[in-house]
C-alpha cells in the first residue's frame, strides 16, 4: 500500500540517502562518472536542497511502501497554472511496481486542486524512461541542450500532460 509524505528541509538526509541508492544506477549506463559526480552535486548537495526548498518553492515528498520509503518527487509552479516535475526517483527494487505511477497520479491530483493546466518535465533523451511517462499521457514538446556549467549539458526531452478537470 503506497502513501505520501510532504518532505521538510529536516528531510534532506532522507532524500540524499535515496539519491545516492537511485541515481547512479539510473544514469550509469548514459552519464560519465564526472557528470554523475557533478550533477549530483549541483542538484542534491545539502545546501542546493535547502535552496530548492526554502528559497525556490519546490515540494519535495516522499513515498512509501508500507513503511519503507521507496522514492520521492519533487514539483513546483513555474507560471499560473503550469507545474513541473523537477525529480522522480524510485528505487530500483520498487520499480515495474506502480510505484512511480502512483506518484505522478498524486501530484496530478495535488495540483489540479490549485487550478494547474499541464505538468512538465525534462527526461534525458537516452533515459528510458521517457516510455513510461509516454503511457502515462506525456508527449514531447521540445529538445534542449542545457549548459548546466563544467563543460557539461543536459540533452533533454522537455514532456508535457495536459490536465483538464477531470485528470484526477
Amino acid at each position: 500500500m503506497f502513501k505520501t509524505r510532504k518532505a521538510t528541509i529536516e528531510d534532506i538526509p532522507l532524500i540524499r540517502q535515496l539519491t545516492f541508492r537511485v541515481w547512479p544506477q539510473t544514469y550509469a549506463t548514459i552519464l560519465s562518472p564526472q557528470k554523475i559526480e557533478y550533477m549530483l552535486e549541483m542538484m542534491y548537495s545539502e545546501s542546493s536542497l535547502k535552496k530548492q526548498i526554502a528559497e525556490d518553492g519546490c515540494q519535495f515528498i516522499f513515498v512509501y511502501d508500507d513503511t519503507e520509503p521507496v522514492g520521492f518527487a519533487s514539483y513546483q509552479e513555474i507560471k499560473p497554472g503550469a507545474w513541473k516535475l523537477h525529480k522522480i526517483y524510485i528505487l530500483i527494487s520498487q520499480q515495474g511496481k506502480g510505484t512511480g505511477k502512483f506518484v505522478i497520479e498524486h501530484i496530478i491530483k495535488e495540483i489540479s486542486q490549485q487550478g494547474a493546466t499541464s505538468l512538465q518535465l525534462q527526461v534525458n533523451r537516452n533515459n528510458k524512461a521517457k516510455g513510461f511517462y509516454e503511457k502515462l499521457g506525456f508527449t514531447v514538446i521540445e529538445e534542449i541542450d542545457l549548459d548546466i556549467g563544467n563543460g557539461f549539458f543536459m540533452d533533454d526531452y522537455v514532456m508535457e500532460k495536459k490536465l483538464t478537470a477531470n485528470s484526477h
